[in-house]
């Protein structure tokens, strides 16, 4: 079982002059453990759900692209970057920089937006969920050719592109891992069957991920694809360090249900709890699965 750290937080500490130092430290320390992966949301305003919205919020590939420059191992990425924020012709070209630039280790996460108080509050365009899904799958779609051979037009409903030229192309071949995020079972976890090499689903609990990777497997078998060649991916809900032995045993749970990655979100001041899980937890997941 790998283990990502998800980095959502930049308010610890709170002196904003300390975001950079306290990010690359427990990135340092994160590498340095093992730690598989290394993301961070793709928001602009702090998701009100966890915090304030006024809370520090920063740039997602900006940081990553900051990180890169400190490490050397993780895989690096946005879980997950929202399909309204980036025509996708550039976002192609930002995660190939990103890529390029960390040796191979971009991934791209990425999914349908929602949160529309920063959309309204950036001028970023709302649609409706219809039609966010319409676009991400043109986004898939416009990603991958720009990682092909073809550098030819594309024309879909709501993007149309002269020219797919992406040069240098992407390190990472065939192209950069895509991982879509989210449990939709009608639209979501169809479009990972279409065009994803890896999902994310949200860790509530063993159960559930079960009833969603069979949503998946079916919408595989219907689209003629291979179920196992898909990297099953989860962020879980439960706190890792409020019961160490609780929280191995619900990934032992994941594991038997196939999947490979388990993503935690720090509870506390990033550092510490980065060193802790390194210690405490990290030694023993890694004999999971």
């Amino acid at each position: 079982m790998r283990l990502g750290l998800h980095y959502w937080n930049y308010s610890t500490p709170a002196d904003p002059a300390a975001i950079a130092p306290t990010l690359i430290e427990t990135a340092t320390i994160a590498e340095e453990a093992g730690v598989a992966s290394f993301t961070v949301m793709d928001h602009y305003f702090q998701m009100e759900a966890m915090a304030p919205a006024e809370e520090p919020m920063l740039e997602a590939y900006t940081t990553l692209g900051f990180v890169a420059a400190r490490t050397s191992r993780m895989t690096l990425g946005v879980l997950v970057t929202g399909v309204m924020y980036r025509y996708p012709g550039l976002l192609a070209k930002i995660v190939t920089t990103l890529d390029v630039l960390s040796g191979g280790r971009a991934r791209l996460g990425i999914g349908a937006s929602w949160y529309e108080r920063e959309q309204h509050g950036l001028g970023v365009p709302v649609v409706p969920v219809a039609e966010r899904f319409e676009r991400l799958e043109e986004t898939l779609r416009i990603c991958r050719q720009m990682w092909s051979d073809d550098n030819g037009p594309f024309e879909g409903r709501h993007y149309r592109l002269a020219e797919t030229l992406n040069s240098p192309q992407p390190l990472r071949r065939p192209h950069p891992p895509i991982m879509i995020g989210g449990s939709g079972e009608k639209k979501t976890l169809l479009l990972v069957a279409r065009y994803a090499d890896a999902c994310n689903l949200f860790g509530s609990s063993p159960a559930e991920v079960a009833h969603k990777l069979d949503v998946l497997r079916g919408h595989c078998a219907a689209e003629g694809r291979d179920y196992d060649a898909i990297d099953k991916t989860v962020l879980v809900m439960r706190p890792p360090l409020a019961d160490v032995d609780g929280f191995l045993a619900e990934v032992a749970g994941y594991a038997a249900l196939g999947v490979t990655e388990v993503q935690v979100t720090p509870d506390r001041h990033p550092v510490e709890f980065t060193r802790r899980v390194a210690e405490e937890v990290l030694p023993k997941l890694t004999t999971i699965g």
